[in-house]
């Protein structure tokens, strides 16, 4: 009997040499008390292409970008993806060692991931934007949308 069920492939992700390499150190820090984690966002790191710091465009989701994403689960949320010793929820500020945040980098503004939560259930996400802190001197924050029909959305 054939299994009709079909398998989507994750969709490519861009994550700048230095992101990628401060990841790549956490992920291997945190190996021996959080395997899942770690394998996790390892795998992630292995798929991605890795770009020269300052060539991830704006829509790109990196460390510290303020994602905007659509659940399968309800309404928009938006979220900031920060290091572990930064994380706090009641903030919005969500750890790149969570499921969500492993799933996230490296994701633009358009793209959607099939994710699995800690407790095994299988999610699905679509990024709506991507905003990143104004850098010195620039005065404002850049905001990359999907597309104004995406970002509208319901």
């Amino acid at each position: 009997m054939l299994n009709n069920t079909k398998i989507r492939r994750k969709p490519n992700i861009r994550i700048s040499q230095a992101d990628h390499e401060r990841l790549s150190a956490l992920a291997s820090t945190v190996a021996a008390r959080n395997p899942e984690a770690s394998d996790e966002l390892l795998a992630e790191l292995e798929r991605a292409r890795v770009v020269a710091d300052g060539w991830v465009s704006a829509g790109t989701v990196r460390m510290g970008s303020a994602v905007t994403f659509k659940p399968d689960t309800g309404d928009r949320k938006t979220v900031t993806l920060v290091y572990p010793g930064d994380a706090d929820i009641s903030e919005g500020k969500v750890s790149v060692l969570t499921p969500i945040g492993t799933a996230l980098i490296g994701l633009s503004a358009g793209q959607s991931i099939m994710w699995t939560a800690r407790d095994g259930r299988r999610h699905e996400l679509l990024v709506l934007g991507v905003s990143h802190p104004a850098s010195e001197g620039d005065g404002a924050e850049r905001l990359a949308l999907a597309s104004p029909a995406i970002a509208a959305g319901p």
